[in-house]
């Protein structure tokens, strides 16, 4: 059904990275918000096909049904949380990345506040030295679910933006106040996308 419904949408690219048009050169670690997750494997699929990936998922009930979305749609499943990676997921990302695929992570995920970055991703982009690929989807007309993230649903023949931001580089830091900067720095990077919230 997920399908069906993405395909009534009309998509209009702004790849701001050039990374629907160039061969790949690196991996990235993506960014997307969790409230904008529901088509961005099918996003990912249609528009970057050369780029394999792989998803964290969450390890509760929403996670179990959102995976198999994930790998129908021919991406690699982690399943874990981005607000909190343990050293064993945090690993387990680097491989996948450094085995030659993308990783996709939502950093206010599962649980939020939403729009609010947890501190994984920045490790995971420090440890394995890949640059951060902020994404956001943009919706001419949608639902919105009551849960705490007011999730998106997208009508059907509604238009839906795609937005490939510049790549972002997480410097590396030496006490907890050059971490947060970082964290508020590829926070506010992803705001900068949000038009509607």
């Amino acid at each position: 059904m997920l399908d069906w419904w993405a395909r009534t949408l009309r998509y209009e690219i702004d790849d701001r990275s050039n990374l629907v048009s160039t061969p790949v050169t690196e991996n990235y670690i993506g960014a997307l918000w969790h409230n904008r997750l529901l088509l961005i494997s099918y996003v990912l699929q249609r528009f970057a096909p050369h780029r394999p990936g792989a998803g964290l998922i969450s390890a509760s009930r929403d996670g179990d049904l959102i995976a198999p979305l994930v790998e129908r749609f021919g991406f690699q499943v982690v399943r874990g949380s981005s607000s909190r990676l343990g050293a064993t997921g945090m690993l387990e990302l680097v491989g996948v990345l450094a085995a030659g695929r993308d990783v996709l992570l939502t950093p206010d995920g599962p649980r939020g506040p939403v729009y609010g970055l947890g501190p994984g991703i920045i490790l995971l982009a420090q440890k394995s030295r890949a640059p951060i690929q902020p994404i956001n989807l943009e919706f001419s007309s949608c639902w919105r679910v009551n849960s705490w993230d007011r999730f998106i649903l997208p009508r059907p023949f509604s238009k839906v933006r795609v937005i490939f931001a510049p790549l972002h580089h997480v410097k590396s830091t030496s006490n907890p106040q050059e971490f947060e900067a970082e964290r508020l720095r590829l926070q506010n990077a992803m705001m900068a996308l949000v038009e509607m919230r």
